[in-house]
């Protein structure tokens, strides 16, 4: 039945803030971004007058993340995930450099529970930090297959 993950939707209160860390700061590419609202997006979200701004991002292996930004029916979070929250707990992704990351996102305000640690078998160096809107970001240094 399922052939692929299309993408991971994220609704942020404040986009340009959202998009300078998914794009400026970890390098995603905007694909696509665009003004959504009619009867459609009404019907699909079960809401009246849905207003927003999507922006498709994408990874260098073509993952996608989309930002969803409410014109309407804004929300105030209410929610800031934990590792152990019922649900989805976080968005990992692979970096090249554990060390760049972890510097560059450090230097941009990056909050960090710990420095990068080695899994017990050597394999990965990980980590999680805080991105905007309380998502956990695990990042993942492959250091063997």
């Amino acid at each position: 039945m399922i052939t692929q993950i299309r993408h991971t939707g994220l609704v942020v209160a404040d986009l340009e803030a959202a998009l300078r860390f998914w794009r400026d700061l970890l390098g995603f590419t905007v694909a696509r971004q665009m003004d959504e609202s009619g009867p459609h997006i009404d019907a699909m979200m079960g809401l009246k007058d849905v207003r927003l701004t999507t922006s498709k991002l994408t990874a260098p292996d073509g993952g996608m993340i989309e930002l969803l930004y409410f014109h309407s029916h804004p929300d105030q979070p209410t929610w800031i995930g934990t590792p152990y929250s019922t649900g989805f707990t976080h968005v990992a992704l692979t970096v090249s450099s554990m060390d760049e990351a972890y510097e560059k996102l450090t230097a941009a305000g990056v909050c960090f529970k710990a420095a990068p640690q080695y899994s017990p078998d050597g394999a990965v160096k990980v980590i999680y930090c805080e991105a905007p809107d309380g998502v956990l970001l695990e990042l993942v240094e492959m250091l063997r297959p």
